[in-house]
C-alpha cells in the first residue's frame, strides 16, 4: 500500500514537471533532460541561446522605457511592449488582478492619464531565459510625483514574463509589490 501511494505521488509530480516544461518550450521526455523531483541531476532541459537571454533583457528594458514613457502621459511605447493576447496579466502597485490585454491595455492608459512623472530603473537584474518564455526578477527604484509635486518614493520587487511571439519577446505578465505611498499619492486602489 504504501510504495502505491509513494508509486502515485510521484507519478503525479513528474506529470506536473512535464507539464510545466512543455509550457515552458521543451518537448522532451527524457529523464536525462527532464530529472524527476528526487534527481540529483540538475540539467536544465532547454538552456537558453544567447540570444534568448538577450532578447529578454532587451524586452525587460524596452518595458522600463515604455514605463517611464507613460509617466509623462506617452502610452505608446508601453502598447508596444505588451502581448494584446487575452491570457497577459498584470498585479501592479495599486493592487488588484488584471487579465487579458483589453483590461490590461485600459489600465496602462488610465495610469498615463495619471501623468505621475518621475523616473523608475530596474536594478539587481536577474534574468532566465529559454526558446518560448522567459522571465526576469528585479527591483525597481525610482521615484513618481503626486498632484501638487510631491516625490513618492518606489522600491518594489518586480517580476516581468516575456513570451516570444511573430514580433519579438513580448510581456505577458507584470507583478509589482503594493505601493502605499502611490495608493495615497492618487486614492486609487484596485
Amino acid at each position: 500500500m504504501y510504495s502505491r501511494v509513494v508509486r502515485t505521488r510521484l507519478s503525479s509530480i513528474s506529470i506536473a514537471i512535464l507539464a510545466a516544461v512543455a509550457i515552458a518550450g521543451c518537448q522532451s521526455t527524457s529523464p536525462i533532460c527532464c530529472p524527476t523531483a528526487f534527481s540529483s541531476d540538475s540539467a536544465v532541459c532547454c538552456p537558453p541561446t544567447a540570444g534568448d537571454i538577450a532578447g529578454v533583457r532587451a524586452a525587460n528594458d524596452a518595458f522600463y522605457a515604455a514605463l517611464n514613457e507613460m509617466f509623462v502621459g506617452n502610452i505608446t511605447p508601453m502598447e508596444a511592449v505588451w502581448s494584446h493576447e487575452s491570457d497577459v496579466s498584470q498585479l501592479g502597485p495599486m493592487g488588484g488582478r488584471i487579465v487579458g490585454w483589453d483590461a490590461v491595455g485600459k489600465e496602462w492608459r488610465r495610469e498615463a492619464a495619471l501623468k505621475l512623472g518621475g523616473k523608475v530603473v530596474a536594478e539587481n537584474m536577474q534574468v532566465v531565459a529559454g526558446p518560448c518564455m522567459g522571465y526576469t526578477v528585479t527591483e525597481e527604484v525610482g521615484e513618481n510625483m503626486t498632484a501638487d509635486g510631491k516625490p513618492v518614493e518606489v522600491r518594489f520587487r518586480a517580476t516581468n514574463i516575456f513570451r516570444k511571439e511573430q514580433g519579438g519577446w513580448k510581456m505577458v505578465h507584470h507583478h509589482t509589490d503594493l505601493s502605499a505611498g502611490l495608493i495615497g499619492a492618487t486614492g486609487e486602489v484596485k
